[in-house]
């Protein structure tokens, strides 16, 4: 059975983060499930694109692999006052999966939380002034300590992607995906 990750939406949610991670997981054969905050299926995002979700987040039974959270600052506000979000990154946490959020989410949603006390994250860097003085401030593009993977925001989308492709399936199906995915890039031919 292939490995689970789910994707939360929130309204507000910045599409490219959401849709690019939900693909790259996906082309890597992992069960990548939308899932949304809202009472409704279908989540507005950030630049008024729709997507329907798959399921409800409270609906799962599941606690997934990897839970990843999209940036977008109205998304992430949204993230964090989720009791439900906040709920599965306790429990994701305390089972010691992956936790994955990119753009303001790791700022707006982990670091609220807690889930970045004494770690080192990166975020958009507007966002850096949420983090306290317990997390280590990192402006790479994507950051990985122990359990928590964060990136930048929508530039750092398919290096993000396929780092948690990376860590939940092996660095030689990463490179598969990226070269399938990222064909004609950088190409000298």
């Amino acid at each position: 059975m292939s490995k689970s990750v789910v994707v939360a939406l929130a309204d507000g949610f910045e599409e490219m983060e959401a849709v690019i991670s939900i693909d790259i997981l996906r082309r890597a054969g992992l069960n990548a499930i939308s899932a949304s905050i809202s009472s409704d299926l279908l989540v507005r995002g950030f630049r008024h694109i729709t997507i329907q979700a798959d399921v409800f987040l409270k609906d799962l039974e599941i606690i997934p692999d990897a839970f990843l959270l999209p940036g977008g600052e109205k998304g992430a506000k949204n993230l964090a006052a989720s009791e439900v979000v906040n709920d599965m990154l306790q429990e994701c946490a305390h089972q010691h999966k992956i936790i994955a959020a990119i753009c303001a989410s790791p700022a707006c949603v982990l670091a609220q939380a807690g889930i970045l006390e004494g770690k080192k994250a990166t975020c958009y860097p507007s966002f850096e002034k949420l983090f306290s003085d317990q997390v280590l401030r990192c402006e790479d593009a994507v950051v990985i300590d122990g359990n928590i993977i964060t990136s930048r925001g929508p530039g750092t989308v398919f290096e993000f992607a396929l780092k948690v492709v990376e860590v939940l399936c092996g660095a030689q199906m990463a490179e598969e995906v990226m070269e399938k995915a990222l064909i004609g890039i950088n190409r000298k031919d």
